[in-house]
């Protein structure tokens, strides 16, 4: 059962060339959350485990497949793209403390830095590593911001619970959710 989930999950992917929220597969498939979660869970072994060029990656309610991380230099020869260029010291520190706290807001990212974070960010988010997700239910209503998919597809990871864990650091997966 849970194989014919997983093809048609990955042609429903496929086709879509967009993440997906679950809510939506449930429907289009007309099963419960178990079947669709052992579904998932068959295509992601099923990808992984024979080295395919395609992974599936989910972040929070939503799933896509996306190209393996270790072809990424012919994928972008094909599209005539240029690499990435190399993140700072800065950018990357930045960019660990939002993968580790987000949702986190730029005062949160700067007390744990100790320094201004303007330009970090704002490199991250020209990259697409970071985006802004709401804003907090605190005085000021300062902006939120998290990782994106493409932070994940570039580190060669398909969900957050895959982040290395870090001692003192907070668990990812957990979201330290300030109300949005």
């Amino acid at each position: 059962m849970a194989a014919g989930i997983a093809t048609a999950i990955e042609s429903i992917l496929f086709v879509s060339g967009r993440p997906l929220e679950r809510a939506e597969l449930r429907k289009l498939l007309d099963i419960d959350e178990e079947s669709l979660t052992q579904g998932l869970q068959r295509l992601e072994h099923d990808l992984e485990s024979q080295g395919r060029g395609i992974r599936l990656q989910r972040l929070g309610e939503q799933v896509q497949l996306v190209t393996a991380p270790e072809n990424a230099r012919y994928i972008a020869a094909l599209l005539g793209l240029p690499m990435s260029a190399k993140l700072t010291s800065a950018a990357m520190e930045t960019l660990a403390v939002i993968a580790y706290r987000q949702p986190v807001t730029r005062a949160q990212i700067e007390a744990i830095r100790g320094v201004n974070s303007d330009r970090a960010l704002a490199s991250l988010i020209q990259h697409g590593m970071v985006t802004e997700i709401g804003r907090a239910q605190t005085v000021g209503r300062p902006t939120l911001f998290s990782t994106t998919p493409e932070f994940l597809q570039q580190f060669g990871l398909t969900k957050l619970e895959q982040l290395p864990r870090v001692k003192g650091a907070p668990d990812a997966t957990a979201q330290s959710s300030p109300e949005v």
